[in-house]
């Protein structure tokens, strides 16, 4: 199977073996554009150019027969396009941009926001692609009145890459991606009336919403080199929860990459939080239609980037985990790593970042160490949001993302959760849920079973965390909190 992971930051292709194997891997980082404070944007044409390079040079490092091509993605990012002739009409909207937090907050004020929840299972915020969307439509006649005439394609990053892949044959996109629009309904599976005419989105510019493993068309020997079926899609955060094989009620895990996101897999069940998570689309083990809850750090790895580009206080992100271990003590230290809001369970798009508990002795090592602790804070009040809301909470915490590898944040965050911490030997598991359905989808696997016993067991963390310890840690993140949110 061919697994193609487009990520926040960059896109990434693996080659993986019915046996578990890893027969090629390739993987390139893109431009991020950020033409204003709270817009982020990405040039869909290079993701399109990384994408195929990668899975080219992974293909041809692989010399294998593929029998199926699985694609997971960053889904909150919209695209807009032409559906003649695939060219993009404007740079895609990233997940991260908070451009739209003047239209939530009208939408609010009006009082949409009690039957949004109850279609969609989520918040007005500017993270979601609807209120991009509408801000787009109402700013831009020209974007408008081709999207009422049939001129416009409107997509997640996973509807652009089937469109490119198939040569424009297929207008698609699956379930775990259009629940986290603001236009899909939880209920009837598919696009709502009600929320296309709030957002001002026509029906006709939007994908078809399919099953995640099934038929996505063919990729065009023109993209790839070779005529390769599209057998699996799937939202990155769903990917990864399938590649844990959390496939029923009451697993959850939590992937570490340029954000975090914390899913809990509900079952059959809709679960509608009180405590500022979000219901979603899941995978069941055989790709079907479930539910789960998510909590969402908006940033976290993406902290530990900043300490490295924005001030220069780390040559390499693996540096962080020497820097860390440096320190007995954080020497109350701690950074809110609220660069473009705060997410679940808080929601506050007009939080911003803030390093607190600074002194004349304070150390890039203090800066290092408050990154990374900062994700285990982050985790240990959406997994509190999700025992209040399921009524329970998972035996251990899976964990994947890049982040997942540093040794010394998974101890902490063992220690800060009180729970033990499971890093599977594969932690690129968005990769690897997109090729589990991809690989189901072709009958390369017979069962959901025989995939997740190819694949190895990784490592436990068990929490050795005093409670005197752990409670001080915590008090003094509540407070670094309270004082980003006055």
């Amino acid at each position: 199977m061919l697994a193609l992971d487009q990520g926040t930051t960059g896109s990434t292709a693996l080659v993986v073996s019915a046996d578990g194997g890893i027969l090629a891997r390739a993987y390139s980082e893109f431009a991020q554009h950020f033409p204003r404070p709270g817009w982020v944007e990405h040039d869909a044409d290079e993701i399109w150019r990384t994408t195929r390079r990668v899975a080219r040079e992974a293909l041809a490092g692989a010399r294998a027969e593929v029998a199926a091509i699985g694609i997971a993605n960053q889904r909150e990012t919209v695209v807009l396009w032409d559906p003649e002739t695939l060219t993009p009409l404007r740079r895609a909207v990233v997940w991260q941009d908070r451009r739209s937090e003047a239209i939530c907050r009208e939408l609010k004020r009006a009082g949409h926001e009690k039957m949004v929840r109850r279609r969609t299972g989520l918040v007005l915020d500017p993270y979601f692609p609807g209120t991009k969307l509408r801000w787009l439509l109402e700013r831009d006649r020209e974007l408008a009145g081709r999207a009422e005439r049939g001129e416009l394609a409107v997509g997640t990053i996973d509807s652009w890459l089937v469109a490119k892949l198939t040569a424009g044959a297929v207008h698609a996109t699956d379930h775990t991606n259009a629940s986290r629009t603001l236009l899909y309904d939880l209920e009837s599976g598919d696009w709502s009336p009600e929320l296309l005419s709030l957002m001002g989105v026509p029906t006709r510019a939007l994908p078809e919403v399919r099953p995640s493993r099934g038929d996505f068309g063919v990729a065009v020997g023109d993209a790839l080199g070779d005529e390769l079926p599209i057998g699996a899609v799937v939202g990155d955060q769903q990917a990864a929860l399938y590649g844990q094989g959390c496939w029923e009620g009451g697993a959850g895990k939590c992937t570490y990459g340029t954000g975090a996101f914390l899913l809990l897999h509900t079952g059959r069940r809709r679960t509608f939080s009180k405590h500022g998570l979000l219901a979603t689309v899941a995978c069941d083990a055989n790709g079907g239609r479930a539910y789960a809850l998510e909590g969402s750090i908006f940033a976290a790895g993406a902290a530990i980037q900043w300490l490295r580009d924005g001030l220069g206080v780390l040559e390499h992100a693996a540096d962080s985990e020497t820097l860390a271990r440096s320190l007995e003590v954080n020497d109350g230290v701690y950074m809110v790593p609220a660069f473009t809001g705060l997410g679940a369970p808080h929601w506050r798009p007009d939080a911003r970042a803030s390093i607190v508990g600074l002194t004349r002795g304070t150390t890039r090592a203090h800066l290092a160490r408050a990154a990374l602790e900062a994700m285990a804070y982050g985790t240990r009040e959406l997994l509190g949001a999700m025992q209040m809301d399921a009524g329970r909470a998972p035996k251990a915490l899976r964990v994947d993302g890049g982040a997942a590898l540093n040794d010394w944040l998974m101890g902490f965050l063992a220690g800060i959760l009180d729970l033990p911490v499971v890093r599977p030997a594969m932690v690129e598991t968005t990769a690897l849920g997109a090729a589990g359905l991809a690989g189901l989808s072709a009958g390369v696997w017979s069962a959901p079973a025989d995939f997740a016993a190819a694949f190895g067991v990784g490592r436990r963390f068990e929490p050795t965390m005093g409670t005197e310890e752990r409670a001080g840690l915590v008090a003094g993140w509540e407070r670094a909190v309270k004082s980003v949110l006055t």
